[in-house]
């Protein structure tokens, strides 16, 4: 579905936001171009090495676009600024004196780390925006604006939630990237970060690096399709005998302990298939960020839990893990609800921080 706004007027153009992580460079720019800028969404599937499958929306009369790239490839995504100028045409022209106008908004730990390289290189400084903020209105912008959006996965299906902008607040919003942060969200500029693990995306992506010798993070995710994690993973029927523990309710299909049976097999790493380590792993990882989201929305008196954040990717076992995780530890009373944008929430807060952004005009379909 499209988003839809008032034509723009002389004076505003287009604009450039990035929420540079550890793992991923995720951008929002828009465009005058109303038309689908589909050769400019293959560039950047090109230059990221990470698969580009968000659409663009229009927005100020133009488009809305958006694009991601790997960290570690950082001159990939300067090379792409550059071929479509967008540090010329989506630099903040500052009306307050005494500001430099060539310059754009970042947010995420590497608006600090390579600041040097974008002015070296593009000639443009970072005007940095808190990374909770940023977080925090963009998935606000886009529970309240963008609709559908939300959606829960259960049994392998999408269902999309309507959500109705006047019941949204409190809710927790967990943001997996290379590491988790969890944030309790009781309005517009109003939140807090109430818990967080280190185990996350980039485990994933360090660990399976060194388990299999994937290259990316996306060659993992892969490998998982074909992967069956009951080879390395310790389940409750393997204790049991292949029966359920019933008295405190655990089924035998039950991971008892994430990678536990390479303790008592006598094999090395090699013996093993990296499609059933990539398995083991994305199952360990989204299995605790299920539960500990869980704790914490208990601990506060949420119902709400949206996920967001590159670590899923849209991915069906990930997200199927992480619901099963929310479902179980909460007897049923929480769902886990998954967002179409789930990468780009702090790139967007970023872009929305433009005094003049056009997203506060937009118009969102009903039908």
């Amino acid at each position: 579905m499209e988003i839809a706004s008032p034509q723009p007027s002389a004076d505003e153009g287009s604009h450039l936001a990035i929420d540079i992580g550890g793992s991923l460079i995720k951008l929002v720019y828009s465009s005058n171009n109303s038309e689908p800028d589909d050769k400019g969404k293959q560039s950047s599937k090109e230059c990221s090495g990470v698969s580009n499958d968000s659409n663009d929306y229009p927005v100020l009369g133009g488009r809305l676009h958006f694009a991601k790239f790997e960290t570690s490839k950082i001159n990939d995504c300067l090379e792409f600024i550059s071929s479509k100028q967008l540090h010329r045409h989506g630099r903040w022209h500052h009306e307050a004196a005494g500001r430099d106008k060539d310059t754009i908004k970042a947010t995420g730990g590497g608006a600090y780390r390579f600041a040097d390289l974008f002015k070296e290189k593009l000639g443009v400084g970072l005007d940095k925006v808190d990374e909770m903020d940023c977080l925090v209105s963009g998935a606000n912008f886009l529970l309240n604006a963008v609709h559908p959006e939300a959606f829960t996965y259960i049994d392998g299906r999408e269902e999309y939630v309507q959500i109705d902008p006047n019941d949204l607040y409190p809710y927790l919003l967990v943001n997996i990237g290379s590491g988790v942060s969890m944030i309790k969200v009781d309005g517009d500029g109003k939140f807090e970060r109430v818990s967080g693990t280190s185990v996350g995306g980039g485990t994933f992506w360090g660990l399976g690096r060194l388990l299999t010798n994937c290259k990316s993070f996306d060659e993992l995710l892969e490998l998982s399709h074909n992967g069956n994690n009951r080879v390395i993973d310790m389940l409750v029927g393997d204790i049991y005998g292949g029966t359920d523990y019933k008295k405190i309710g655990l089924t035998s299909t039950t991971i008892a302990s994430s990678f536990g049976k390479a303790i008592s097999e006598n094999k090395e790493l090699g013996d093993y298939r990296p499609e059933d380590i990539s398995r083991s792993l994305l199952r360990m990882i989204s299995n605790n960020i299920g539960q500990i989201s869980y704790l914490n929305a208990l601990r506060f008196g949420l119902k709400r839990i949206f996920f967001g954040g590159f670590f899923i990717r849209g991915h069906a076992y990930t997200m199927d893990t992480i619901s099963v995780a929310v479902h179980f530890w909460s007897k049923g009373e929480a769902q886990a609800m998954f967002l179409k944008h789930e990468g780009f929430l702090g790139a967007l807060g970023a872009f929305m921080s433009y005094e003049t952004h056009g997203l506060d005009t937009i118009i969102t379909p009903s039908s």
